[in-house]
């Protein structure tokens, strides 16, 4: 059976990038990510939504993420999931999903933990394609 795995995410980071340094001297970066989203539920009231993923960052992006990126800062990631499982103190098990990016875009400005805002810009864009209605606009459920 075939498998894929892939991870798609732009939202805001939730806090400041948290680096440290494997023995062997990897960069490895902890960011938080904020996904936005929004919608109408049944009754026509606009719902938003937010939900907070984990995201690690390995080698030299790590460190780029570390340098340029701070609370607030809009970033697009590409990645997979990944489960992580270990033990506490007390032999519980514990485990944690979060997403591995091979890949993270800085959509901001260098230096600018501005809000990413996925509102219309007030420019006329000419020849942008509109994506046509769902058939189930009317359901509050956000998928």
């Amino acid at each position: 059976m075939a498998s894929f795995n892939k991870v798609l995410l732009m939202g805001n980071l939730t806090r400041n990038p948290e680096i440290r340094y494997t023995p062997s001297g990897t960069a490895v970066a902890d960011l938080g990510l904020a996904v936005n989203e929004n919608f109408k539920n049944k009754a026509g009231e606009t719902v938003e939504q937010t939900c907070f993923v984990d995201v690690v960052v390995w080698g030299r992006q790590a460190e780029t993420s570390a340098e340029y990126l701070q609370k607030g800062s809009p970033v697009f990631v590409e990645g997979r999931l990944q489960l992580d499982q270990w033990e506490n103190q007390q032999g519980e098990k514990r485990s944690k999903l979060r997403v591995r990016a091979d890949r993270v875009q800085f959509l901001g400005a260098p230096g600018k933990g501005s809000e990413f805002s996925a509102a219309p810009s007030s420019a006329p864009q000419d020849n942008v394609p509109q994506s046509p209605p769902h058939a189930d606009d009317d359901d509050d459920v956000p998928f």
